[in-house]
Order: structure tokens, then C-alpha cells, then sequence
């Protein structure tokens, strides 16, 4: 009889495995804490100069953040994990960015001042605030002294001084400290990391308009599916898939900017133009095709691992780009035909097919890039997020 009910139990579980990973965790009844908006840690980057660079000091900085779920309590991870010092900050505060509802602290153990070590992410205690989908978290920080962030570059207002940071502060692209906020939710949604460069990190769309590739997919994804899938933007500019650049390689950072979050379920990844352009020399291009693959399949098999399932995204044309010449055009042509054909990724966004032109394939078609012709505009991050089949996250409605 025993035997009979262990077997039973282990064919229950066996059949709560096969269904996947956001199947397994609803099962289990309980509320979860998931990753509701993330931003990768990145050196810092020398902005200004030598003599006047560009850091905080005695300064209170505020932080918009539109989260891709709701939430019932909140909690801000912020990171030194890539600093040069340790991390001194005090009074922060979190509220609704619409302004309803007074600020509320935000502690660590207690704490209202806190120096995090060089090296080391701290996550904060629970902050109750009942947020929507796609609400706007506001979180304010006092830096008492000169300091220089290593998280990638978000907008940002900032007032001298220790106070309330108002909404006609002018908003600014800087380097900050935060890197996730975590939402308590009552069941495990599917999440989704979208792994990149400046393209997915939405450098060139509109400043906090929410109008780069990712945020439109997850408009797209809340309104087919609603509350089903979090999606998280992980891109940083100038990010490499194998050398280090601006940035660590998505190799090197896989583990702090994918394997360290909660719950991951798919990636989305969309590395390479930086690779394979020349670095200023159109003599000497950039990785060959084979190194690349070689690349793919080690994030693919690392992800994998962790059963991630890992979606390639296609790398977008880049003729007219001040380093673009033909060997690199060769080796981007040959990496889409084996992202696309490969067998090697769980499934295809084709982000070339979706912005270039059907007369020359080697660029954007016209009214969706920058004038660099490397970078998407709005109107091109549309385009790339429309393309996306949804149903391969498992997102269909109702």
C-alpha cells in the first residue's frame, strides 16, 4: 500500500514538472515574489570628464518605474555589485508616482541609512503598496556624498538637497542605483527576459514614453493575456554577446542579470551588431560567424540548464551606420540564417524581417531609424514588437 501511494506521489509530481516551471509554482497555493521591473548593472561610464565627472553628491534623486505586474507590496534591490566604492544612502521613499498617497520609507532590516559594500546588491523590506499593472512606482534617494552609479543609464529627476523630488524637475538619462523591484502577487505569472544591447535597452525611443520594443510587447502581451506574463528589460548600450565592451558580455552577466532573478521562464535574446562591426578600423571586422554560434550555443545550453527556454532574436540591418562594410553584412546575414534555421534556439523573433526594406535588405526601411542607421526610432521598436508571435509564450486570448 505504501509503495502504491509513493508512486502515486512521484507520477503527481512528475506530471506537475512536465507542465512547466509557471505551472509548478501556481500549484503551489502560495504568494510569490517576482520581478516586476529590472535594470542590468553596468560600469560606470565616465560620463563629463576627469576634472567635473557626472555622479550624485548631497543630492535627492527620484526614479519612475512602470511595473509589468501588479502588486501588493513592493521591494527595491538596489545594487554596488559593479561599484568602485562603498555605497552610502540615506532617507528613501517610495510612493504611486500618480501622487495619490503619502511617501512611505523604505528600510533594509530596519534601517533608514544604509552603506552597501562594493560587490553586493541589498534588497529592501517590504514596502505595502497596492500597485496596478503598468502602475508607476516612484522611488526618491538621498545621496549625502559624492557618488558615481553602476547600474545602466534611466530616466531620472533630480533636486539638490534632501526633500520631495516634484514632477516638473526635468527628466535626465542617467546612471542610477536601482536594479529590480520585486511584486508580491498572489500566483506566479510567466517571466520573460529580454537579454540585449542599446536596441532592447530602448535607448533611442522616446525618453519615458515606454515606446521601446520591450514596452510595447508588453502592452501587447497584458491586453491579449492580462496579468499571465511579465515581461523584463535587460539590455544595456553598447552590450556585447561575447567581449566585454561599455559593459560586461551577456556571457559574463548571464548569471547576475538572468540566472540571479526569481522565477525566469523565457529569454529573449537579441546580441551581436556589436560583435561583429569593425571597431573603427573597417580593415579589421568584428567576430566571425563561427565564434558567435559558438557564443549562442553556450548562453543557450547555460539557460537551458535552468530550463529557460531561450527565444533568438534576429539582428537588425545596420547599412548607412558609420561602421558598417561588407565582411560584417556577410557575418550578420549568416548568424540570422542560423538563429532562424540553426534548430539551436526554442523559437525565432525575425527582427530583421520586421524593419528592413524590402528593396535593400542590408538597412532600415525608410521612417524607422535614427539618422545613425543602427538604431530604431519609435516607429521601429513598434514594428519589432508587433512582429512577435505571442502565442510562443504561451499568451492567447481569452
Amino acid at each position: 500500500m505504501m509503495r502504491g501511494v509513493m508512486t502515486a506521489v512521484a507520477c503527481a509530481a512528475a506530471l506537475i514538472l512536465a507542465a512547466g516551471p509557471t505551472q509548478a509554482r501556481i500549484a503551489s497555493g502560495e504568494p510569490v515574489w517576482v520581478a516586476a521591473w529590472t535594470a542590468s548593472a553596468a560600469p560606470d561610464r565616465r560620463d563629463g570628464t576627469p576634472e567635473a565627472p557626472v555622479l550624485f553628491n548631497a543630492q535627492t534623486v527620484r526614479q519612475d518605474m512602470r511595473l509589468g505586474t501588479s502588486a501588493t507590496a513592493v521591494r527595491f534591490r538596489i545594487t554596488n555589485e559593479l561599484g568602485a566604492a562603498p555605497l552610502r544612502l540615506d532617507s528613501l521613499t517610495a510612493r504611486l508616482t500618480n501622487g495619490q498617497g503619502a511617501a512611505v520609507p523604505v528600510t533594509f532590516d530596519g534601517r533608514t541609512e544604509v552603506i552597501i559594500p562594493v560587490g553586493a546588491a541589498w534588497i529592501s523590506d517590504p514596502v505595502t503598496l497596492a500597485v496596478p499593472a503598468f502602475g508607476d512606482v516612484s522611488l526618491s534617494i538621498h545621496f549625502p556624498e559624492a557618488t558615481q552609479p553602476a547600474v545602466r543609464r534611466t530616466p531620472v529627476r533630480i533636486v539638490d538637497g534632501q526633500g520631495e523630488v516634484p514632477d516638473s524637475a526635468r527628466v535626465v538619462r542617467r546612471q542610477n542605483v536601482v536594479s529590480a523591484i520585486y511584486a508580491q502577487r498572489d500566483s506566479a505569472p510567466t517571466v520573460v527576459v529580454a537579454l540585449g544591447d542599446s536596441i532592447t535597452e530602448g535607448a533611442t525611443a522616446t525618453l519615458d514614453a515606454h515606446r521601446e520594443w520591450t514596452s510595447v510587447l508588453a502592452q501587447r502581451f497584458e491586453a491579449t493575456c492580462p496579468g499571465q506574463i511579465v515581461l523584463l528589460n535587460q539590455g544595456i548600450s553598447g552590450n556585447r554577446l561575447m567581449d566585454h565592451g561599455r559593459s560586461h558580455s551577456a556571457l559574463a552577466r548571464l548569471d547576475r542579470d538572468v540566472l540571479a532573478l526569481p522565477q525566469v521562464d523565457y529569454v529573449i535574446l537579441l546580441e551581436g551588431i556589436n560583435d561583429i562591426r569593425h571597431n573603427g578600423d573597417p580593415a579589421r571586422p568584428g567576430r566571425n560567424a563561427a565564434d558567435m554560434m559558438l557564443g549562442y550555443r553556450q548562453v543557450v545550453s547555460r539557460l537551458h540548464d535552468r530550463n529557460i527556454r531561450v527565444i533568438g532574436g534576429t539582428l537588425t540591418p545596420f547599412e548607412g551606420s558609420e561602421r558598417y562594410e561588407p565582411v560584417s553584412e556577410g557575418t550578420r546575414q549568416t548568424l540570422n540564417t542560423f538563429i532562424r534555421d540553426g534548430g539551436v534556439f526554442d523559437g525565432v523573433i525575425d527582427f530583421d524581417a520586421a524593419v528592413r526594406d524590402p528593396a535593400k535588405p542590408e538597412g532600415f526601411r525608410d521612417g524607422t531609424s535614427r539618422d545613425d542607421r543602427l538604431h530604431p526610432n519609435d516607429e521601429g521598436y513598434r514594428l519589432m514588437a508587433e512582429s512577435i508571435d505571442l502565442a510562443q509564450f504561451g499568451c492567447r486570448s481569452a
